[in-house]
């Protein structure tokens, strides 16, 4: 069964798909992109459809070598992971994790010392930044929590965290401001601008109109900060509302530390999503982890 197997093929197949190029997989393998190029094309005339739509400057799988992928890169995950495990000291014991400043600050490192205690074998180690990696291409990541509105069919989807949006500020403010009814006008405002992302503007307009209150916070100052968690320190300080994901609020508002203005006015928001390369997942640490995150979202 497992004479006709073309195993080259198939390791060179899998790196050429993860790393979308015939030249980058040949790197990979220490050999050429021509013996590559070969080795493809061998496995194509084997299996009878081509794997790759290929263009000038770069590759991509069909739907039915998108399917081979995530088998043949599972199944090389899996005899990896055991041969590892196999060896008188393993070296799978870790786990990289990647997802934003934000996020990891205000939600995700609180939460850690929970896995820690669970999961004591496993060290986590969490890299943080505003630009996504490629999990298909970087393998030295296992996890990313992304967030986004957008699906990932090329990925597989562990767990997802919904949101939504409400404004926020210190107590003392809040209950100032219940006191005096101020409504007609705004106090300072502190918001978030992101790198080309007008999300929160968005957001700030949307929770005006289902406030009703269309026109309340266009004399207001506004304090703008690049990361939610410098918006939410300045709106703890008491420097004025802030427009906050009910994520990265939850525990300022468990604390005592910020009150909702409002509480019954929310928009929509996106999802935090928790992702991996397919067979990934199979990974003893990273499948302890997504367990792990899993519970954590449903909490």
């Amino acid at each position: 069964m497992f004479s006709t197997l073309p195993v080259t093929a198939l390791r060179a197949f899998e790196a050429a798909a993860r790393l979308r190029s015939f030249k980058l997989a040949a790197a990979e393998l220490a050999v050429t992109p021509t013996a590559v190029s070969h080795q493809i094309k061998s496995l194509e005339r084997q299996v009878g459809f081509p794997l790759f739509d290929r263009a000038p400057r770069s590759v991509k799988l069909t739907d039915k070598g998108a399917r081979l992928f995530i088998s043949v890169h599972g199944a090389l995950l899996d005899i990896a992971q055991t041969l590892d495990a196999l060896r008188p000291e393993p070296a799978s014991g870790a786990l990289t994790l990647s997802t934003t400043h934000s996020f990891a600050a205000l939600w995700l490192v609180p939460r850690l010392g929970r896995f820690h205690q669970a999961f004591p074998q496993y060290q986590l180690n969490l890299q943080t930044g505003a630009d996504p990696v490629d999990l298909l291409q970087d393998a030295s990541v296992d996890v990313a929590v992304r967030y986004s509105r957008r699906a990932y069919p090329a990925l597989h989807t562990a767990a997802t965290l919904p949101e939504w949006f409400g404004v926020y500020g210190a107590p003392g403010l809040i209950a100032q401001m219940a006191k005096t009814r101020a409504a007609k006008a705004a106090p300072a405002l502190v918001t978030v601008r992101w790198r080309d992302s007008d999300l929160y503007e968005q957001g700030w307009l949307a929770w005006c109109q289902a406030a009703r209150m269309p026109a309340w916070r266009q004399p207001a100052a506004v304090h703008a900060y690049a990361e939610e968690h410098y918006a939410l320190q300045a709106a703890i300080a008491g420097q004025g509302l802030v427009l906050a994901s009910s994520v990265m609020v939850s525990d300022s508002v468990r604390a005592g530390t910020l009150a909702a203005y409002r509480p019954q006015v929310r928009v929509p928001g996106a999802a935090y999503t928790a992702l991996c390369a397919p067979g990934r997942e199979r990974h003893p640490p990273v499948r302890a982890f997504l367990a792990w995150l899993t519970r954590e979202f449903q909490a």
